[in-house]
């Protein structure tokens, strides 16, 4: 986890992003799609850099609208996995939720994509539901994973 550092999304960072997708993602988001949420006022997404090199390592995304925080994308690059990248960008994201009293944080992911739902239940994200059918290539629902803050939960 040592020379990683996390910062905001930038123009010089869509190129290796748009190659992260394309790897990690049936369906990935575009370079025009990803350049789109540098300028959403209700988005911030983050990457993971190599504090020595600059290389690009991972990314997440988070969508905000009033008190709820959705998180978009999560992806490492797989010869950078098991590192506490995506552990590190969520954390991130869990404490922005906790100081700006979002009621929770969640995001959808694929029943086979195990080691993730690991990091996610990791994290205190809950089963929540599913969505029928959400994923294509190959078809397949989606759990939708969240964790809460608001102080129902708590109780």
């Amino acid at each position: 986890m040592n020379n990683i550092k996390i910062v905001p999304m930038n123009a010089d960072h869509l190129e290796s992003l748009e190659r992260l997708e394309r790897i990690c993602f049936s369906r990935p988001w575009s370079r025009k799609m990803l350049a789109e949420e540098l300028e959403n006022q209700c988005a911030a997404f983050l990457v993971a850099e190599d504090a020595v090199t600059g290389d690009v390592l991972g990314y997440t995304g988070l969508l905000v609208a009033a008190d709820e925080g959705y998180i978009t994308n999560v992806a490492v690059f797989p010869e950078q996995r098991r590192r506490g990248i995506a552990g590190q960008l969520l954390q991130v994201f869990l404490n922005f939720a906790e100081a700006n009293h979002l009621a929770f944080l969640t995001l959808e992911v694929r029943p086979s994509n195990t080691a993730a739902i690991a990091l996610y239940q990791g994290f205190d994200f809950q089963e929540a539901g599913r969505r029928k059918n959400y994923y294509d290539l190959p078809k397949e629902d989606a759990l939708i994973l969240t964790r809460r803050f608001d102080e129902e939960a708590a109780q």
